[in-house]
């Protein structure tokens, strides 16, 4: 029986893990935290009850995962849950941009801004399986589908500033941006498009669930998936060198470059450890979780059904916020997510006490303390917010660090969206994959198709690493 060790047990490790397990390998993960799960997990950290997820919160890549559903999850305990509406963007005025899994009525709520929506997004989320098929793969490959590829390639490429000027209303154009943001990067570069073109089409086509129970639930069912066909996780267990680690046909590594450089250390061919000491982290996050007696007061109506507002004001603020956090600048009124998770899953609440998971962009780095200003700008849209908060707890970018390793600076994405960084990561290769250390690969979200808890960047490098030991 073939051996694999995978080094770090977020979704994209368990995901490799599972699938090595299924092809009959015997597999071992090794976790340095006390909790398996990486980016999905999940815990009780306020009150007794009251569930919070740590980092990755909705899930429209993960719900579409092929690999997720070539192992059937659901059997195994997943169960996803979607909210009234996907996302709202709230204005200063009360008034709101709504995101509903329908682009139709997505539109009609947009008004002379719902033409333009449509005929942005609608024929994309037709055909939204064959395009997850090949936006999930390396870049330099052939597609399956070009001509479907080249259609979501043309509007990839635009800046998302740029791309918001196609779009007929300031509604319109505000929920684009809100939604394009989750780059962490400039909006007026090139390819500033291609995550927010992925994340909408994915909302329309398959929603933003949460998972039942928490985030936590995929990496139980991956893991219940791996013990299954024999596979072990051990958790508390620090693997700082490759060395220290017991012979195997595969190691699959799901870590930050900089940390597979580490751990390889003079294993690793010259011109892989220098592409990998250069690969650059961005902007960071500032993380609040609230327990809110009675949930959030917002002033717009449909953000009480939203699983996620974004706080961000008009198109023009959340552009030029981006840019400042890039320059290292801290916003004082900066792009807020906020997440209700419950509204979805009405079990992570605590009677009346409502779970409102935050984060505020930051830059890579920040060190001050971002506390009152994600607080004010949820009164902003929110008045009364603050006298409705009982309890809280705070991540820094340095404790961002200190909870998971991999997010460098904060930077909770696995690596800054350049525009060399989305088309090849973490190299220029034809195998972003492959270590140049035979039988040792890399499967964080360093790789493609990049950040999300939809475990395709471990399933790709599972599949590479069983093709090359057959």
């Amino acid at each position: 029986m073939p051996t694999a060790i995978v080094v770090g047990s977020g979704p994209n490790g368990l995901a490799a893990a599972a699938q090595l397990a299924c092809a009959g390998y015997s597999v071992t993960v090794f976790e340095a935290a006390a909790t398996f799960g990486g980016g999905t997990r999940s815990a009780e950290k306020i009150q007794p009850g009251l569930i919070h997820d740590e980092c990755a919160a909705f899930h429209p890549l993960a719900v579409a995962s092929p690999i997720f559903n070539e192992l059937q999850l659901n059997k195994h305990g997943l169960e996803w849950c979607a909210p009234p509406i996907q996302c709202v963007h709230p204005f200063d005025d009360g008034s709101a941009a709504e995101l509903h899994q329908s682009v139709q009525e997505t539109a009609r709520l947009l008004g002379k801004g719902g033409a333009s929506w449509a005929r942005v997004f609608g024929p994309l989320v037709e055909r939204f399986d064959d395009l997850l098929g090949d936006i999930s793969k390396p870049v330099l490959r052939i597609p399956n589908h070009p001509i479907l590829l080249s259609r979501f390639g043309m509007r990839a490429a635009l800046p998302a500033a740029a791309l918001a000027k196609t779009l007929r209303s300031e509604k319109a154009r505000a929920l684009w941006m809100g939604v394009a943001a989750h780059a962490l990067y400039p909006l007026t570069t090139a390819f500033s498009s291609s995550v927010g073109m992925s994340l909408v089409v994915s909302a329309h086509a398959k929603g933003w669930p949460v998972a039942k129970g928490g985030s936590q639930s995929i990496a139980n069912a991956l893991a219940s998936i791996i013990r299954a066909n024999g596979g072990v996780i051990e958790t508390n267990h620090l693997v700082t060198s490759i060395n220290e680690l017991p012979p195997s046909d595969v190691l699959l590594l799901d870590v930050s470059p900089r940390i597979a450089a580490d751990i390889l250390g003079d294993r690793l061919p010259t011109k892989v450890a220098a592409a990998y000491r250069r690969y650059k982290h961005g902007a960071g996050a500032f993380k609040i979780d609230f327990a809110v007696d009675g949930g959030v007061p917002w002033r717009a109506d449909a953000a009480h059904l939203a699983g996620t507002v974004h706080l961000g004001g008009s198109a023009a603020e959340v552009v030029h916020t981006e840019s400042l956090i890039h320059r290292g600048t801290m916003p004082e009124k900066p792009f807020v997510l906020v997440g209700q998770q419950y509204v979805a899953d009405a079990s992570r609440s605590n009677s009346s006490v409502k779970p409102v998971w935050t984060y505020a962009h930051v830059p890579h780095g920040y060190d001050g303390d971002a506390t009152e200003l994600i607080i004010n700008q949820i009164e902003r849209f929110a008045p009364g917010f603050r006298e409705r908060i009982v309890g809280r707890a705070t991540r820094s970018t340095t404790d961002m660090t200190v909870h998971n390793p991999n997010y460098i600076g904060g930077d909770i994405i696995g690596g800054q969206a350049s525009l060399k960084q989305l088309l090849f990561r973490p190299r220029v290769t034809l195998n972003p994959y492959s270590t140049g250390v035979p039988g040792v690969y890399l499967c964080s979200a360093s790789t493609p198709p990049g950040a999300g808890a939809h475990g395709l960047c471990g399933a790709n490098a599972a599949n590479q690493a069983i093709q090359d030991l057959n």
